[in-house]
């Protein structure tokens, strides 16, 4: 029986990271399902699902938390079947304005009090083309509730962009299934 587990890792970025989780994982018959990974201010983190041998799965956990001695924070957690997802449609969204602390809370909120669930989210700074200004940009895939009225939702974000200064818009997404 193969166990799936989730775990993030974080730790400062070297060469060779990814390739010592990689071994570990693979030394121990376990396959890696999917990730994402980045540098962030120096700081390596990652997110990452794989599935291991059930009998292999103790020794694959020590020998992850292993790596704290290489200065790799390692977090793993079991990855239980959960229920089926919500049903409802999927819409990419994309911010873009000069930076300012509350972004993302703001935009959050509003998703969050119409039920809306981020799927991926994703932000960096810019700079701005003409003006070298710090220039905040997030792209989103949000899953929608059946009740949600997207053209009310967008019209909130529109409101919060106008106050935020930000351009927002909506792109609907195609669902793999």
């Amino acid at each position: 029986m193969q166990v799936p587990l989730v775990m993030t890792i974080i730790g400062k970025d070297r060469t060779g990271l990814v390739e010592s989780v990689a071994s570990l994982v693979a030394g121990h018959g376990g396959n890696w399902l999917e990730s994402r990974m980045c540098r962030l201010g120096g700081e390596f983190a990652g997110i990452l699902r794989i599935v291991v041998p059930a009998e292999k799965q103790a020794a694959l956990v020590q020998a992850l938390k292993g790596l704290q001695a290489q200065g790799l924070n390692v977090v793993i957690s079991t990855n239980e079947p959960g229920t089926a997802p919500a049903a409802g449609k999927f819409t990419a969204l994309e911010i873009v304005g000069q930076d300012r602390p509350g972004i993302i809370r703001q935009i959050s909120h509003a998703l969050a009090s119409q039920g809306v669930n981020v799927e991926e989210l994703s932000s960096e700074l810019v700079s701005a083309p003409m003006s070298g200004e710090p220039l905040f940009r997030a792209r989103a895939r949000l899953q929608l509730p059946e009740q949600c009225n997207l053209a009310s939702l967008r019209n909130e974000l529109e409101k919060i962009a106008a106050d935020l200064m930000v351009d927002v818009s909506f792109a609907e997404v195609e669902v793999a299934g």
